[in-house]
């Protein structure tokens, strides 16, 4: 009770998000759920994260910034983890953010990498393990 239940993000490319998206949150063990023409999904245990494309979308700018959405938070397995994933990220369409206090950007106890994609999405991968020391 009481955990997301899904997290649906709309996208100004889907096809650019299906392949940004879907490489990282295969890397942290989510597999594809459900496709259609206008959007796709991913899943993990119970939850799941909806990609998709709507015509009912109004604006097709995306900002971290403003009121809304800033960041989706996902457990990395370990150090390593984060490490291979932000060397392997750059690739697969993400650019480090706060790469100068980079990887304690969210405080000098938190290992985390913190990724934008090329619309402006925010992924933050943590380091489990780190939050156990």
């Amino acid at each position: 009770m009481g955990g997301f239940h899904h997290v649906e993000l709309w996208v100004p490319d889907l096809e650019a998000s299906r392949e940004s998206w879907g490489w990282l949150l295969g890397e942290l063990g989510w597999t594809p759920y459900q496709d259609w023409k206008g959007g796709c999904s991913w899943r993990l245990g119970d939850a799941y994260l909806v990609m998709e494309c709507s015509v009912a979308m109004t604006d097709c700018g995306h900002n971290r910034l403003r009121p809304g959405l800033n960041h989706l938070a996902f457990h990395a397995e370990d150090v390593a983890t984060v490490d291979r994933l932000v060397a392997e990220a750059p690739a697969r369409g993400w650019e480090l953010l706060y790469p100068e206090r980079h990887p304690y950007a969210g405080g000098p106890e938190h290992y985390a990498a913190y990724l934008s994609d090329r619309h402006g999405f925010e992924a933050e991968l943590v380091a489990s393990s780190a939050l156990e020391d």
